[in-house]
């Protein structure tokens, strides 16, 4: 299965596209999608779709998943983490692609087994996972390999059991 992680942000939006059959995974891609705070919100927003349709016609995943929203400190920055994420699952319901959304802590849970691990184990466990020579550079690229990797997991456990993930 191919599946496309988003780890959504309004100044980099970071997407990891991986192979996986469920016990194995493979990195296909990654990358960040930068913008800058000084333009308005509605063209970052517009850069970020954009960019997130070549990677969805380019790569043809299966699936996507991206992070739950998380209650921020800042309620402003919350707001604007939520259109980016409006964006992206705009993307994916135009594709008609299966979308799931994991907590953090699932994604955490899922990659290092620790609900609490800390962003250099993250990296060091998708390096491990992804049989790479090194940990993938950007924290916002990781992420969304980590939330690739944690989707794979799961539909892999749900395919055994019988669920759809």
């Amino acid at each position: 299965m191919r599946i496309l992680g988003i780890d959504c942000g309004t100044q980099r939006t970071g997407y990891g596209v991986i192979d996986s059959d469920g016990r194995q995974h493979h990195l296909v891609d990654s990358g960040v999608i930068r913008t800058s705070p000084r333009d308005p919100l509605e063209t970052r927003l517009l850069a970020i779709a954009a960019a997130l349709r070549e990677c969805r016609a380019a790569h043809r995943p299966q699936a996507v998943a991206v992070e739950q929203v998380f209650v921020a400190a800042n309620a402003r920055t919350a707001l604007k983490l939520a259109h980016v994420r409006g964006v992206a699952l705009l993307i994916v319901a135009e594709a008609g692609l299966a979308l799931a959304e994991y907590s953090p802590l699932e994604v955490k849970m899922s990659v290092v087994g620790y609900g609490r691990a800390e962003k250099r184990q993250v990296q060091q466990m998708v390096a491990s996972l992804l049989r790479l020579d090194s940990v993938i550079a950007s924290e916002d690229a990781c992420d969304a390999l980590a939330i690739a990797i944690c989707h794979a997991n799961c539909a892999a456990l749900g395919l055994k059991i019988g669920v759809k993930a």
